[in-house]
Formats: structure tokens, sequence, C-alpha cells
């Protein structure tokens, strides 16, 4: 008889463990149809877990926002949109970041008259309740239509005069400003960032306009702690008028408006508000007050009880104006930091804040950098260091006081440093129960 042989082939690699469970379909399922239907608060932690991991970071928001609080889904949200994420900026929360950045990209790219404002509007709602700061270093002008060469190449004069600048208002933030419960801080720089060989002076033209909606939307925003707006043209004018907006504000604590075009009647402007208000952060660096504004903030500084730091830095107030903010500081018991580098002061200045360093004990930083005080005026300086055991900071570099003065100053200067380190090792702060 023939013989017959039977073989039978398999598979060495397969096994029943490559099966997956049916628990496994059903929860992949779940993520692949959770735009339709976003079931997850009806499983349990460990198969919401594994839902969560599969979910598509490219889900619509209005799907996601009220309902997903899972940190490690809106980490890997963020990091696919960003290549830079500083979670320490946004309160530690991956969600509250990318809500705050989503919306701070949606204002940077917003045209006016062109992009649809429902971008925004509808964005609201979903992100209220998670941003607290918004930073904004770009605002977009409207575009061009319809207009002759003659407008199109407006001359730098015409520019710097502000003609045509009906056409050149910004996208208005009262509707968002308002609508955010929680903002405390709000980061603003009027311009456009990378114009490159489109650059314009009207690109840059933070107009009354654009100031008027503002200065109404933060004193509607009861919630505000902290406003920059810096690098934007602010002059005078647009001072006076964020100011009688901000008078009383109830929470708002600092204000930079440094990088500017602030003179002297928009630093007396400023000089109300210090004493109408609680701000303990005040920065004007970079702008154009000379001694009449700075001898209006001293008026105010001699009164007040708030304040706490004081930028002046890069202006010009001369020694007319640092004599006269020394003189508030004689009796001013609250500031704690004061920056007047390159204000263009010298031995006078110096003379009177020899006084200040022997009386005042409530400065523990003095910035006179880049400024002219003189040999004579670093003896003053060191002389009233004498018995000062409150200063730890003090920057006298580029201001002519003398290699040896310059190290005796910082000697003593050092001395209080380890003394109050030692202090707060021995007494530590309280904490809370």
């Amino acid at each position: 008889g023939s013989y017959y042989r039977h073989c039978i082939a398999e598979d060495p690699e397969w096994s029943l463990v490559t099966v997956p469970h049916l628990t496994e379909l059903c929860l992949q399922h779940i993520a692949d149809n959770f735009e339709k239907n976003p079931i997850l608060d009806c499983l349990p932690p460990e198969q919401q877990r594994k839902v969560l991991d599969r979910l598509s970071t490219g889900l619509p928001l209005t799907v996601t926002a009220n309902l997903i609080s899972d940190e490690d889904y809106w980490q890997r949200c963020c990091t696919e949109h960003w290549q830079v994420c500083n979670i320490s900026n946004h309160g530690d929360s991956w969600k509250r970041m990318f809500f705050e950045r989503h919306l701070e990209n949606i204002l940077k790219c917003f045209i006016p008259n062109t992009t649809d404002p429902n971008q925004v509007l509808e964005l609201i709602p979903l992100c209220k309740d998670h941003v607290q700061k918004l930073e904004v270093d770009q605002f977009l002008p409207p575009v061009k239509v319809d207009q002759n060469k003659e407008t199109n190449d407006l001359s730098d004069t015409e520019s710097d005069l502000g003609l045509g600048e009906v056409s050149m208002h910004h996208y208005d933030l009262g509707a968002v400003i308002t609508a955010l419960p929680h903002l405390e801080e709000l980061h603003l720089s009027y311009g456009v960032k990378d114009c490159g060989m489109n650059f314009e002076w009207n690109l840059f033209n933070f107009t009354y306009q654009d100031c008027c909606n503002l200065a109404v939307a933060v004193k509607m925003c009861h919630s505000l702690k902290v406003l920059k707006l810096t690098h934007s043209k602010v002059d005078d004018d647009k001072t006076r008028l964020l100011v009688r907006n901000l008078l009383d504000h109830p929470c708002l604590v600092e204000l930079n408006l440094s990088h500017n075009l602030i003179k002297d009647k928009g630093a007396r402007a400023v000089g109300k508000l210090i004493n109408r208000s609680r701000l303990e952060t005040l920065n004007l660096c970079n702008n154009q007050i000379h001694h009449l504004g700075a001898q209006a903030l001293a008026q105010a500084l001699a009164k007040n009880s708030t304040l706490t730091c004081l930028n002046l830095r890069l202006n010009c107030v001369e020694d007319e104006g640092g004599e006269a903010i020394g003189r508030a500081l004689l009796t001013n018991t609250t500031l704690k930091s004061i920056h007047l580098g390159s204000n263009n002061l010298s031995e006078p200045t110096a003379v009177l804040f020899s006084q200040v360093l022997a009386k005042n004990t409530t400065l523990t930083s003095i910035n006179f950098s880049c400024n002219h005080l003189g040999l004579d005026g670093g003896k003053q300086l060191l002389a009233g260091l004498a018995d000062n055991k409150a200063l730890i900071e003090f920057d006298l570099r580029l201001a002519e006081v003398g290699q040896e003065t310059e190290y005796l100053i910082l000697q003593i200067v050092w001395s209080n440093w380890e003394a109050a380190r030692l202090g707060s090792l021995q007494y530590p702060p309280a904490t809370p129960l």
C-alpha cells in the first residue's frame, strides 16, 4: 500500500496572549469615538486612565474643556503644540497653561475686520475658569484695503503724527478681560513681531481708542493684580486716561509702564495713582521723566504707605528730581527698593541720600549705576552707611565713586546681607497651621 504523510503547519510565534481582551477593544472604541460619545465618568478609574492615555490631542475643545481635568492629557496637548513649555509660569498646571497660551495665540494672530470674532468669543466660555494670566506681546492692525499709494506709503512724519490712526485700531480686549473672572495678570505690548521688510511705524501705534478700550476693561476687571503695558508708545495723555480708570482699583498691586513715552505730566498722574490705589510695585523704566515728574512722584512717595518697589531707571530726573525723592525717603517707611540708574545724577543727590542711609531703616536695595556721583559723592554715601544695618544691595557700577570707596561700601553691605541671612535662619518665617 501507499504511504500518506499528514503535516499541520503552525505559526510558532502565535499565542493566545496576542488576542486583545474584549475590554481593551471596548476601551479603544470609546477613545476612537470620544468626540461623538464622550463616555468617561461612568468608567472605573483604572479604565478612565486607559481611555485618557489613548485620546487624541486634536479633539475639539468643546468636548474636552469641561470634561477632562487629567493633567497628563493636557501635558500631551501642550508638548505637542509648543516646543518650550514652562509650567511654572502657569501655576504648575498643564491645563491652565494650555488655555492661557491658546487664547494668547489667538489674540496675537487676530486681524481686525478680517478674523472672525467668534474665534475668541466661542473660546471664552471654555477657558474662563482656567485663565489667570495673559501675555500678549503682539497686536496686529487691520489690513489696508482700497487705499491709494499715497496712503499706503505714509512717511515717518505722518505716521508719528498719527495720520490714518482711525483705521489702525487693534482688537478690543474688553470682551475678553471682563469675561475672565479669575484674571490676575495682564502683560501687553502693542506692536508687530517679525515684521521684517514690511516695517511701518503705524504697526506700533497704540491708538487713543485702543487706550480707551483697555482702560475701561481694566477698570471692570476687579480681580486684576498685575498690569504691564510696555513697548507701546504710551504718552502722557494715554497715561492720564489709564490712571483715571485705575484710581481706587481694589486689587491692583503692580503697574509696569516701562519702555514708553511718559513725560512729566504722565508722571504727575501716576503720582496721584500711588496714593489712590494699593500699588506695591511701580516700574517706569525707560521713559522721558524729568525733574518735575520726579518731584510729583516724590510728593506722593512721602505720604505713601503701600509702595515697596520703585523703578525709574533710564529717565532724566537729574539732581532736582533725585533730591526730591531723597527728601521723601527721609519720612517714607515702606519703600524697600529703588532704582535710579542712568538718570544723570551727581553729588547733590548723593549728599541727600547719605542722610537717607543714616535715617531710613526700611530701604534694602538702592541702584545708582551709570550716574556721575563722583568721588566726593561716594564718600558722602560711605559716611551715611556707617550705622546702616538695613541695606543689603547697593549698585554703584559706573557711578564714578572711586574703587576704594566702592570696596568699603561693598564690605558694609555684605556684612548687612550676612546678618540678615543669619537672622532669617534663626527666625524662619512662620508657616500657616
